[in-house]
């Protein structure tokens, strides 16, 4: 499946996780988004769904450099490894990590600013894998037309 559509989305979409998890867990790149987030995670960590339920209290210095990390992991996953089942699987984390995100922004009562990327970013994915699933359906199909048609009857 070297779909020009595909390919790009995948590039594209694993190139910004990787830049947005850089940003989370250094300062490299911007000194001032890295200490924002910094701030902002510290709410995030406070909603966190699984708190109550591993009653573990989430240090939200940990859970920004885990977010980051899998971020970087995932997004490499998905712009430069080429099996598509890595790449469907690093799709699935990273909806998971935006799913995770626009939970986060709504628990804390953010602004459409700080929501509205995560709520782009989930659509994206989606999108992504709707192309590659329908793509998938097409190679199978034209698969099924070209194998011949075999009932038992002799064909002349």
């Amino acid at each position: 499946m070297n779909s020009p559509v595909l390919k790009s989305l995948s590039v594209l979409l694993g190139l910004f996780f990787i830049f947005v998890g850089v940003i989370k867990i250094s300062s490299i790149v911007s000194k001032e988004l890295h200490k924002d987030l910094r701030k902002e995670y510290v709410k995030y960590a406070k909603v966190f769904p699984f708190s109550e339920l591993l009653s573990f209290k989430v240090p939200s210095k940990w859970y920004r450099r885990t977010v980051g990390v899998l971020e970087i992991v995932f997004g490499a996953a998905l712009a430069f490894y080429p099996n598509h089942k890595v790449k469907n699987g690093a799709n699935m984390g990273l909806l998971m990590l935006t799913v995770m995100a626009m939970y986060s922004h709504y628990m804390v009562a953010d602004q459409m600013e700080r929501t509205a990327p995560a709520i782009v970013f989930f659509f994206l994915l989606c999108g992504r894998l709707v192309v590659f699933f329908q793509l998938k359906k097409q190679r199978d199909l034209m698969q099924e037309q070209a194998q011949p048609v075999s009932n038992g009857f002799k064909q002349e």
